[in-house]
């Protein structure tokens, strides 16, 4: 229960963190050539936050998790392409997708034992 509260809700604590940041993710996104940079945002926000909730109470845990696996894989295609970059910027970005393949872990950890 512990852990599940704890993944649910740093989702749910990053989500309505973005909600106060949109104006720069879109323009984040839109600078790395997403289209419809504004809707793939809200809906990057609304599974993090409704997946992140349905995970802290227990309530469809195995696709609250699914979903939120494949949030990380998008976010971190996205934001953590650390090939582009070289020196401390390159570790930061290779350091996130290290961080967001661990939660991938955790959350297929999550489906397999609910």
């Amino acid at each position: 229960v512990l852990g599940r509260l704890l993944l649910g809700g740093a989702f749910v604590f990053a989500g309505l963190r973005n909600l106060g940041s949109m104006s720069f993710l879109t323009g984040a996104l839109s600078a790395r050539g997403v289209p419809l940079a504004s809707i793939v945002l809200i809906t990057g926000i609304a599974i993090q936050c409704v997946a992140g909730l349905l995970l802290m109470i227990g309530l469809y845990s195995a696709f609250a998790a699914l979903g939120l696996i494949v949030f990380l894989i998008v976010a971190t295609l996205i934001f953590h392409n650390f090939w582009d970059y070289q020196g401390e910027e390159r570790v930061a970005h290779l350091n996130g997708v290290i961080t967001n393949t661990a939660l991938a872990g955790s959350f297929l950890l999550v489906v397999a034992y609910g």
